[in-house]
């Protein structure tokens, strides 16, 4: 058996892959000993499996492709692999090597062999027609070429040494089942089953990828943080997407998406239509970008850079904005990443103003893995006319939302003036002239000890002289004209910490803008 396999480079327009040679699995002697059995007649239960080894330069291309014969009659396909982790220089990065499957249909982008995909989360899983590992969708073993698809992250300056099995099981198909998908609407809490702000943390992820928590517990966690709906985002892969039969009811709505991970950012496919794929196997060089983000709103969902300034390898957004419906300025605990985001996309508001383009709504999100991660720490709040999908999409599109810290974080934030003019959140106020006085008002619960602040195209022209008082609720105005403010949004803000290098306080709240001046609205 060879240590060793031939990298055969892979011309092609997107992310540089790489193919190495071809896996076929030995003939077995047939039960009387005249030779070898036809596949299809082997036993049933039958295995067989080879292992293959390699060394993966530095500079490898990011997707290198081992084939694999899958002959007729086999049931199950199961992978494992492993690859060293050696010592490396401070400063330098070690070895990661991410895996996932690709069957006979191929590798070729648009996903139409994709398999599943669990990055780094896992060392072994299996496919059948009738169930699969995590983050792997269920369907038949065709005969044909098969492809585990080997992700080299980061590689060492020693070289990332890989084995990689592949054993193959034998026996007649077990029938599958039809995927059962979360409906579109749920009634909603009592009381809330037409027009209100619904709760919802839109990035989260299970054990379908890198998360550690099932379905089940992820939606126990958002039923007792106040949420109304929640959107399963894992990582490259849409097995999760059937993954929550009997865990949607009246009071939560279940959306599902895929967290696109690519090598120069993250972006949520949030809310397509159930099923689909969208690729991840490209740069930012590749110029591909805008025709994934494109078929995510032919399938009806939003598209989402999410934790656009994060630090981890890879994280960072480097795709632009110019294709994003909404953005994701909040991810998690707040840290110093989402205070430049957040500055970010205000400067995004003044350039959308200058150049007459649509202005590009911000939300926030948990992008909880695991314990102690919070769900639904930051949640996105939105105004809707139901709780469905349609209509939270809707109004995250139009920006007519709020972030907050929590559910007991409440927010009314409304702009008034002319001749009887009002506008709420992500609204525009008509009716005004230049010099027309506008009062902006926000009323806060869920507060205590926090500083509101009025932010302009200006930057911050008013902050409240006292801190939301104990009881935690506070009624906070301003008077404008929309010469000296073209929008307004309100940012709810903790006291600021010593140790922060003069960093204002974490938000607990803030909102999309409302507009003072004509002829701006969302995408």
């Amino acid at each position: 058996m060879p240590t060793r396999r031939h990298l055969l480079a892979s011309a092609t327009s997107t992310a540089v892959a790489a193919t190495l040679a071809t896996v076929t699995f030995p003939s077995e002697a047939s039960a009387d000993g005249r030779g070898a059995a036809p596949s299809a007649d082997r036993a049933p239960g039958t295995t067989v499996g080879r292992t293959v080894t390699g060394t993966l330069p530095t500079g490898s291309p990011d997707f290198v492709y081992l084939p694999f014969e899958v002959p007729r009659g086999v049931r199950e396909v199961r992978v494992s692999y492993s690859y060293d982790k050696p010592k490396v220089p401070a400063g330098t990065q070690g070895n990661a090597l991410d895996i996932g499957l690709f069957d006979e249909r191929g590798t070729a982008l648009g996903g139409a062999g994709f398999r599943g995909w669990s990055g780094g989360a896992r060392t072994e899983f299996f496919v059948r027609a009738d169930d699969a590992t995590p983050g792997y969708l269920q369907g038949r073993v065709r005969a044909g070429t098969w492809h585990v698809a080997l992700g080299p992250y980061t590689v060492a300056p020693q070289g990332l040494r890989y084995e990689v099995t592949i054993t193959l099981t034998y026996g007649p198909e077990s029938p599958g089942t039809a995927p059962v998908y979360p409906p579109e609407r749920a009634k909603g809490r009592a009381g809330k089953s037409g027009p209100a702000w619904y709760r919802g943390d839109c990035h989260l992820h299970s054990v379908h990828s890198d998360g550690k928590r099932t379905p089940a517990e992820i939606a126990a966690l958002a039923r007792a943080a106040g949420l109304d709906f929640i959107h399963s985002s894992d990582h490259n892969t849409t097995s999760a997407h059937r993954a929550w039969d009997g865990l949607w009811g009246d009071d939560l709505l279940v959306l599902v998406g895929e967290e696109v991970t690519t090598r120069n950012g993250h972006v949520l496919a949030l809310s397509p239509d159930p099923g689909t794929f969208v690729d991840w196997r490209y740069r930012a060089r590749d110029n591909r970008f805008g025709h994934y983000a494109r078929a995510v709103r032919r399938a009806g969902g939003l598209v989402v850079p999410a934790h656009p300034h994060q630090t981890c390898i890879g994280c960072n957004w480097k795709f632009g904005f110019a294709d994003a419906d909404a953005v994701e300025v909040w991810n998690g605990p707040y840290t110093p990443d989402d205070e430049v985001s957040l500055a970010e996309w205000d400067n995004a508001l003044i350039t959308s103003m200058r150049s007459g383009r649509a202005w590009t709504p911000a939300m926030g999100n948990s992008d909880a893995h695991r314990g102690p991660d919070a769900v639904a720490l930051p949640q996105t709040v939105v105004r809707a006319g139901e709780l469905s999908r349609r209509a939270i999409l809707a109004g995250l599109r139009g920006g007519h939302s709020y972030v907050a810290e929590s559910s007991k974080v409440s927010l009314d934030f409304t702009a008034s003036g002319g001749r009887g003019g009002h506008a709420g959140i992500g609204e525009r106020l008509t009716g005004v002239r230049p010099g027309d006085d506008v009062t902006v008002r926000l009323d806060v619960t869920g507060a205590a000890g926090c500083t509101v602040r009025f932010v302009t195209d200006q930057g911050t022209l008013f902050t409240a002289p006292a801190p939301v008082p104990a009881s935690g609720a506070a009624t906070v105005e301003w008077t404008t004209t929309p010469r000296y403010a073209t929008y307004v949004r309100a940012e709810v803000r903790h006291p600021a910490r010593t140790d922060d290098g003069g960093l204002p306080g974490a938000l607990a709240a803030f909102t999309n803008p409302i507009f003072l001046d004509a002829g701006m609205a969302a995408r």
